[in-house]
């Protein structure tokens, strides 16, 4: 096998520094050495911070090829007529939201223009797409998704979420699960998710290659930080992130307002939805999408990460830890990190722990200074975007030196969702 590695990323976004998926997208793509060659097939949002790559991943690519996709609605009409609509379907809500033929139209057109020796799969919902019979396919699994969507279920109230929630799990599950099968090797951000994986298709190689983040551009704040000041920051599309603000709105900061009467809270993230608009106060500030969190994380004495549902491991925790500043999480926010309760970080799950928490951190600017430095040591010790990127160029060697296997049994026969 040549040392040189030709890859295709097929991604539901395109790599950039808005959050989440395109952040670990652009981190693992610039990580991979020049040896490795890299074209992306995206779809486009209509939403300016997810379509919009950096200069440097415009430059690290060979190509970045995006495709409209007028299923990414935000909250309203269109999102439940879709939701509705995977009700009465056998497939999934985001199975169908990400099947769109175009997509294929330009997969098999860069096929035919170009060799590839790695088709690399963001997310197992994108998995069902025709690939060509030469490239090794590899699945980048950010969550194990269905899991994300059975914990929306279990937190739910009763009512037509939970439901919709209940059904929509189970079929994600048996997609998530045949892509597992399908592929050539998956990568995963934890040992816990590879565990799912190993438990469900033995045969599948796996990776963890860890979620990461740009020391270098996020770096501790030389200055102080705003006094009592709160920060939660993520995109606000993604359902979880929701329900973490409103629990943090409605069962801690009620807490936290009796102890500490100046305490503010600034959210930050696009596309916040009425259910968290609504909440804004005079010590609420929700600012929507920012070019830039970094000024925000400067300023906050304590960031937040009040998360009830997740799946694989949490960005928005690595690049506040990698800030210097002090992480109070649930169990579920910091799980798949190697970060320590009163050490790297503060974990609380109920609402009066949680609060008693923030409350130390806001009191004690000493536990502050020194649980920032501490998460600073951690990330930069053991979560480097280069590291991991190495972890996945040898995953790739490891299966194009093997027997190829999977990610060849598909047709080109997409039934109507």
């Amino acid at each position: 096998m040549s040392n040189r590695i030709r890859a295709l990323f097929l991604s539901p976004y395109v790599p950039s520094r808005s959050s989440g998926g395109p952040v670990r997208l652009h981190g693992l793509l610039m990580g991979l050495p020049d040896t490795c060659e890299v074209t992306v097939l995206a779809f486009e949002s209509g939403i300016r911070e997810r379509d919009t790559p950096t200069r440097a991943a415009l430059e690290r690519c060979r190509e970045i090829v995006t495709i409209p996709n007028d299923r990414f609605a935000p909250p309203g009409t269109a999102k439940r007529a879709l939701q509705l609509r995977s009700v009465m379907s056998t497939r999934s809500f985001e199975r169908i939201t990400h099947q769109r033929d175009a997509l294929q139209t330009e997969l098999d057109r860069l096929s035919q223009r170009s060799t590839f020796d790695v088709i690399q799969v963001e997310h197992s919902y994108m998995a069902h797409y025709v690939f060509p019979p030469g490239p090794a396919v590899v699945l980048d699994e950010h969550n194990v998704e269905y899991e994300v969507r059975a914990r929306s279920a279990a937190v739910a109230a009763p009512g037509p979420r939970k439901v919709y929630d209940s059904l929509n799990w189970r079929k994600l599950r048996a997609e998530e699960e045949r892509s597992w099968r399908a592929v050539a090797a998956c990568a995963v951000t934890s040992e816990r998710d590879e565990a799912s994986i190993r438990m469900a298709s033995p045969d599948t190689p796996t990776a963890v290659v860890p979620n990461a983040v740009d020391t270098q551009y996020f770096s501790p704040a030389s200055g102080p930080a705003d006094p009592l000041s709160v920060l939660f920051f993520g995109t606000m599309a993604y359902y979880p992130n929701v329900d973490a603000v409103v629990f943090f709105l409605r069962e801690v900061m009620p807490r936290l307002r009796r102890s500490h009467p100046s305490v503010r809270l600034r959210i930050v993230g696009s596309l916040p939805p009425r259910a968290v608009t609504q909440l804004a106060g005079p010590d609420v500030t929700i600012t929507g999408f920012v070019d830039d969190v970094r000024p925000y994380l400067e300023r906050a004495s304590v960031v937040v990460a009040p998360l009830r549902i997740g799946g694989g491991t949490r960005l928005k925790i690595l690049e506040a830890m990698a800030m210097g500043r002090p992480v109070v999480s649930t169990a579920v926010g910091a799980e798949g990190l190697a970060a320590r309760h009163g050490r790297e970080a503060l974990i609380a799950d109920d609402a009066e722990s949680f609060a008693a928490q923030v409350a130390r951190v806001l009191d004690d600017h000493d536990l502050a200074a020194r649980i920032g430095l501490a998460a600073r040591r951690l990330v930069e010790e053991r979560y480097d975007w280069r590291a991991s990127a190495r972890v996945l160029e040898a995953l790739y060697r490891k299966v194009l030196d093997a027997p190829r296997r999977g990610a060849t049994t598909q047709t080109r026969s997409f039934p109507a969702a």
